[in-house]
């Protein structure tokens, strides 16, 4: 049985960063904090379908925008050379940072992080990788719970001092996201059963006209 077959999704396993990145290959969904391998468990279907929905709606308003680079686990971000190396169910870097893009890896801080909540991750989603963003200097991090106990999501963004402030959801269900300019997601969506289509909410966000949005629609249903 090789090292990699030996560790279980959860387990850890000691070696160096180096060894870690030879070892998990292009596939596996692993980090790397402290020495230390953190395999990841499969993810529940909740947790794919919020994934997809996201990245698709973020790609709709990025082909728009042209902000910078969305990715989705596995894609390594090296917080710092001596730090921790986190796999991010979401990341973008803005199009100034693209310097930090390799083929490889990110290397630096994402400015946007989305963490989708499982039950092997609360700790370290909502502790862990709160304070190593915060100190690394990730600008904005999103918290997505969606287990059906108590579904709900946090928004963290980094203030003049470097220290994350919880911002709160309006009235309305919105956030409004500081490093994706002109961009809201409406937290409700994230609970819909299904999910809504990326590109209705991102007509929404953009305040599309109606009748082109009717249209489509229309288009949809044949």
């Amino acid at each position: 049985m090789t090292a990699r077959e030996a560790v279980q999704p959860g387990g850890r396993l000691k070696m160096s960063y180096d060894e870690f990145l030879a070892w998990a290959g292009e596939d596996l969904h692993a980090e790397w904090v402290n020495g230390e391998v953190i395999v990841h468990m499969t993810a529940k279907q909740k947790h794919q379908d919020i994934v997809r929905f996201l990245l698709e709606l973020f790609g709709l308003f990025n082909q728009f925008f042209r902000l910078g680079y969305f990715a989705m686990a596995p894609r390594q971000m090296k917080l710092s050379p001596e730090g921790p190396g986190r796999e991010p169910d979401i990341l973008f870097v803005a199009q100034e940072h693209a310097d930090r893009i390799t083929e490889e890896m990110v290397i630096g801080p994402a400015d946007l992080v989305v963490e989708i909540v499982s039950e092997d991750s609360v700790t370290r989603d909502r502790v862990e990788k709160l304070e190593e963003y915060e100190h690394y200097g990730v600008r904005e991090y999103w918290i997505i719970d969606p287990r059906a106990r108590r579904p709900r999501a946090e928004f963290y963004q980094l203030d003049e001092r470097g220290q994350y402030q919880p911002v709160p959801i309006g009235p309305d269900g919105r956030y409004h996201s500081k490093v994706l300019p002109g961009f809201w997601l409406n937290v409700n969506w994230l609970w819909s059963e299904p999910l809504p289509d990326a590109f209705f909410a991102f007509a929404e966000i953009a305040n599309l006209p109606a009748d082109i949005v009717d249209g489509l629609r229309r288009l949809q249903r044949k």
